[in-house]
C-alpha cells in the first residue's frame, strides 16, 4: 500500500471541482481509501508526503496517434496537401512493427511528463502500439483505424484481440474517417457495432471541406450520414469535430455522443477553431486530445487546455467563454468516460490508481487564488512532480520507472528515424 498526505486533493468525484485536504491510501491497481488521517492506518509500503502538492486524477489524452513522434518538426510551416502528400505519407511508407513499436514507447514518456495516465491511439500496427504499453505500464484504449482499402474482417479480429487480454489495455471500434471509407465498409462497421453492442469512433468533420465534399457525395453531412447507417446505435464519437451543424450536434444530443476537440492541431493546420462554447452549452459530451506529434507537435495536455479556454474566448470575442474548471474537468474526468474508462475518471475507493501531483510550490502556481484555474491557465509540465498509473509510480521527480532507461528508448527511436530517411 502506498499513502499520500499532507497535501490537497482534487479528486473530481461526481465532477466536483472541490479542492479538500483528504489523504488517499492506494493498494496494488486500485484506490483504497479517501479521508482524513486515521489513528488505526496499516503498515504501508511507502508514504508520500505530498507537502501541500495537490493530488487529482491523471488527464486522459482522448485522441492521439503516438507513434507520430518520429515526425515531430519533420514537416512544419507547410501547406496542408503538401505537408500530407509529400512529407507524412512517403514516410510512414516505410513503417513497419519494430519501428512503431519503437516511436509509441517514445511518445509514452512525453505523456508520462505532461501528467496523462491514458491515451486514446488510432494508427498502424496496433499490436505494437499495445506492446509497447503493455512494456511500459501505459495505460491504452486502441482504436480501430480501418479504410475502405484495408481487410475490412480485421476490426473485428482487433476488437476480439485486444479486449480483455491484459488490464492496462481495451480496444474500440473505429475506422478513420468518412473521405477514405466506402457505403459498404460503413455499413460492415454499423453491423459490427451492433452485434458487438459497441460504440464506434472516427476522424469526423475536421475540415470544411471533409464537409462539403461529403455533402457532395453523399447528400448529408457525416454525421447524419453516419446516424442514418446505424453507426451509433450504441455511442461513440468523433474526433477534431470543428465544423458540425446544428442539426449534427442534435444527433451528438440524442446518441449521447462524445466530441473530442484538438485544439493545438486545429491551429497548427489552419483547421479551424471548434465551437466548444457552444456545443457545450448545447450539452455535448466533450473531452480532449492532442492528436499526433505531426501536426501538433507536443503530448502536452496543459497546452491543449490552454488553449481550449483562449481560443473560444477569441472564437466568441467574449472573455467569459469556456470556463477554465470545466476544461479541467473534460482533460481529466471526461476523456475517461470518453474512452470507456469508468474506474479512471476520479479518485474514490475502488477506483484505478491513475493519478497524479502537481508541484504548487514552483512559481507559477503562486499566489494559489484559485488552484484549479491556474492548472489550466498557468500550468505546465513542470509542474507534473509523479505520475502513477494502476498503482505504479512510473515518473517521478524527472526520473522514468518504465522498465528500461529512457536515452535508450531515445536512441532506438532516433535509430530508426534515421533508417526511414
Amino acid at each position: 500500500m502506498i499513502r499520500f498526505y499532507n497535501g490537497k486533493l482534487l479528486s473530481l468525484r461526481d465532477g466536483s471541482m472541490a479542492v479538500t485536504n483528504d489523504e488517499v491510501w492506494t493498494k496494488d491497481d486500485r484506490i483504497e481509501y479517501v479521508g482524513p488521517a486515521r489513528a488505526d492506518a496499516p503498515v504501508f509500503e511507502r508514504e508520500v508526503d505530498l507537502h501541500g502538492d495537490l493530488l487529482m486524477p491523471g488527464f486522459k489524452n482522448a485522441h492521439a496517434h503516438g507513434a507520430m513522434t518520429f515526425l515531430r518538426s519533420y514537416a512544419d510551416d507547410l501547406p496542408l496537401h503538401e505537408w500530407l502528400f509529400d512529407r507524412v505519407f512517403p514516410l510512414e511508407a516505410r513503417l513497419n512493427a519494430d519501428r512503431v513499436y519503437a516511436f509509441t514507447r517514445l511518445a509514452i514518456l512525453e505523456y508520462l511528463t505532461s501528467g496523462i495516465t491514458a491515451a486514446f491511439d488510432m494508427y498502424m500496427y496496433p499490436d505494437s502500439v499495445a506492446q509497447a504499453g503493455i512494456d511500459c505500464g501505459f495505460r491504452t484504449v486502441l482504436c480501430g483505424s480501418l479504410t475502405a482499402n484495408n481487410d475490412w474482417e480485421e476490426l473485428a479480429s482487433e476488437h476480439a484481440r485486444f479486449n480483455g487480454v491484459n488490464p492496462l489495455l481495451s480496444h474500440m471500434l473505429g475506422f478513420h474517417a468518412e473521405y477514405t471509407a466506402s457505403v459498404p465498409m460503413l455499413e460492415y462497421v454499423a453491423a459490427l457495432a451492433q452485434k458487438e453492442k459497441a460504440p464506434v469512433w472516427s476522424h469526423h468533420s475536421e475540415t470544411r471541406s471533409e464537409v462539403d465534399e461529403c455533402i457532395a457525395r453523399h447528400g448529408k453531412t457525416p454525421t447524419a450520414l453516419f446516424d442514418d447507417l446505424g453507426l451509433f446505435q450504441y455511442g461513440g464519437g468523433g474526433y477534431h469535430c470543428v465544423y458540425l451543424t446544428k442539426e449534427d450536434r442534435e444527433i451528438f444530443l440524442k446518441r449521447g455522443l462524445w466530441a473530442v476537440t484538438c485544439p493545438a492541431s486545429n491551429a497548427k493546420l489552419a483547421s479551424g477553431i471548434a465551437e466548444i462554447t457552444t456545443m457545450r452549452g448545447e450539452g455535448v459530451h466533450m473531452a480532449i486530445g492532442t492528436d499526433g506529434p505531426a501536426s501538433n507537435n507536443a503530448l502536452d495536455m496543459f497546452r491543449e487546455m490552454y488553449l481550449t479556454c483562449v481560443l473560444q474566448k477569441l472564437r466568441e470575442n467574449n472573455a467569459a467563454a469556456c470556463d477554465a474548471d470545466d476544461v479541467l474537468r473534460m482533460a481529466a474526468r471526461d476523456g475517461a468516460l470518453a474512452m470507456g474508462l469508468n474506474d479512471c475518471d476520479c479518485i474514490a475507493p475502488g477506483k484505478q490508481a491513475d493519478m497524479i501531483v502537481l508541484d504548487m510550490s514552483r512559481p507559477n502556481m503562486r499566489p494559489p487564488h484559485c488552484l484549479t484555474k491556474n492548472i489550466v491557465y498557468s500550468g505546465s509540465k513542470e509542474n507534473v512532480r509523479l505520475t502513477m498509473i494502476a498503482g505504479r509510480i512510473l515518473y517521478e521527480n524527472g526520473e522514468f520507472f518504465v522498465g528500461e532507461d529512457p536515452e535508450r528508448i531515445y536512441a532506438e527511436a532516433e535509430r530508426e528515424v534515421a533508417a526511414m530517411l
